[in-house]
């Protein structure tokens, strides 16, 4: 019998092995067998010595990260986490939402101190980012490596403004392949992020004499600011368990329309087949422009995700995305695909915002792409992202009985409608004095009245403290 033998002790008969392997590992780790920095075996040695199929091995390790006990690091193996400290106390206040009443720890086992998640500054619940700690930092230097490798000295100068045209024939044929997109390289701008897109199409809808955009109500609060920022009205057009209301839209007499039809932000639900086809043929009678931002589509944990809106209408569609939610935001690394209609005024609008962007990134992105290191990075990050959504619907549920999650499973936040009377603006500001990061529901409301409620990000924690965090969250409702 080997060490790890002896101190991981499991039935190895019948189905269910990595679920068992699971228990025992984080077991050992409970009762202090396997110590916080402990270096774990590889998955294949693992297999050897416990006389099981790496798969099985592969899995439990996997499950372990995604919880927290775990750190993996590509070229430092797999160690076991560092302890975290105990909770910040809250502090009691006296308005309708509580500042504090220290709330109870909640964790794997009672009484054990969890362990930490890797440092990570963003505030536990905090929607829109991803576990900045999961970027795949040694994926990312190789291809980085391979793109100087393969640079000539012509793609140190000054670039294509619409961005390095490898990049766009990679990304041109991801969106095919991921999101039915139906985008030709020549019809995609790679720009600084969403935020250059977003820019760059409100200049262009201004120019063509367009000064007012339809707005998802309740809908992102940041993108409406920029919208407006650049110079365009935004009139709210109301989202109900079907989506966009196109019904409503058309009364609004817009000729344009910012939308998230894969995953409605903030309620999470999805554009229908019958509202699809509505929307297109609004677009087609207005001779209208519609924007879709699909910040987050590549994350749909219950089934496949649904096709973008472009790949129905590449003539109507302005297709938005970015690798901020899957990567990192600091790439600054975002894509526009515009109709053809509209592309000479938006390139020379993209032209004037900053000449070209960073090539370098940009190949080193198109060889990410091109050797599956992406696809590798967003399959991994489904299945981390599942299971941290599922402790956050746990913890509401058992903390927040009375509350109701709204949306399909996908993306990285949920949005949970709290009972009638509730302050939720007040309550979010309670939660951030106390070190949480939700955001409140009527701050993303363009017109008043809706349930209160909150929108919670998942994907930055780990689930012992993402459930800890709900805890504390509800001990902060009178």
């Amino acid at each position: 019998m080997t060490v790890l033998e002896a101190l991981v002790e499991f039935d190895r008969t019948g189905p269910g092995l990595a679920s068992r392997l699971t228990v025992a590992l984080r077991e050992a780790i409970v009762v202090g067998r396997l110590r916080p920095g402990s270096r774990l075996p590889s998955s294949r040695d693992l297999a050897a010595d416990l006389r099981v199929s790496r798969g099985v091995v592969v899995e439990a390790y996997e499950q372990l990260v995604a919880e927290g006990w775990l750190l993996s690091r590509r070229g430092a193996g797999t160690v076991v986490a560092p302890v975290r400290p105990g909770p910040v106390p809250l502090r009691a206040g006296s308005t309708g939402v509580r500042d504090g009443a220290a709330a109870e720890r909640s964790g794997p086992a009672a009484g054990i101190t969890a362990p930490a998640a890797p440092v990570n500054r963003i505030r536990p619940l905090r929607p829109g980012v991803p576990d900045l700690g999961l970027f795949p930092r040694q994926a990312w230097r190789r291809a980085y490596e391979r793109a100087l490798d393969r640079a000539v000295a012509a793609d140190l100068d000054y670039g294509d403004p619409a961005g390095a045209p490898r990049l766009r024939a990679e990304l041109a044929a991801y969106l095919g392949r991921v999101r039915a997109a139906r985008v030709d390289p020549d019809d995609l701008l790679v720009t600084t992020g969403a935020g250059q897109a977003f820019g760059l199409v409100a200049g262009a809808l201004r120019a063509a004499g367009v000064d007012t955009v339809g707005m998802e109500d309740p809908g992102s609060a940041a993108i409406r600011d920029h919208l407006v920022a650049h110079g365009l009205r935004t009139v709210p057009v109301p989202v109900d368990a079907g989506g966009l209301d196109v019904a409503a839209l058309a009364r609004a007499g817009v000729r344009a329309v910012m939308v998230t039809p894969a995953h409605q932000f903030p309620t999470g639900v999805v554009l229908g087949p019958e509202r699809r086809a509505a929307l297109l043929d609004w677009a087609r009678q207005v001779d209208g422009l519609i924007v879709e931002d699909d910040y987050d589509a590549e994350f749909r944990y219950d089934r496949d995700p649904v096709g973008c809106l472009q790949g129905l209408a590449p003539d109507r569609v302005a297709h938005i995305g970015s690798a901020s939610k899957a990567l990192a935001p600091a790439l600054r690394l975002g894509w526009l695909a515009v109709p053809p209609a509209w592309r000479a005024a938006v390139r020379a609008r993209k032209h004037a915002a900053d000449v070209c962007g960073p090539v370098l990134e940009q190949l080193a992105f198109a060889e990410f792409l091109a050797g599956g290191g992406y696809d590798r990075h967003l399959r991994r990050l489904r299945r981390i992202h599942r299971i941290r959504r599922d402790a956050v619907v746990a913890a509401v549920r058992r903390h927040l009985p009375a509350a109701r999650i709204s949306g399909v499973a996908a993306g990285l936040h949920l949005v949970v409608e709290l009972p009638a009377g509730i302050d939720d603006v007040a309550l979010a500001r309670a939660a951030r004095r106390s070190g949480l990061g939700p955001l409140a529901l009527s701050r993303l409301r363009l017109r008043s009245g809706g349930p209160p409620g909150l929108v919670l990000g998942y994907a930055t924690h780990p689930p012992d403290v993402l459930a800890e965090a709900v805890a504390r969250l509800a001990a902060l409702i009178v």
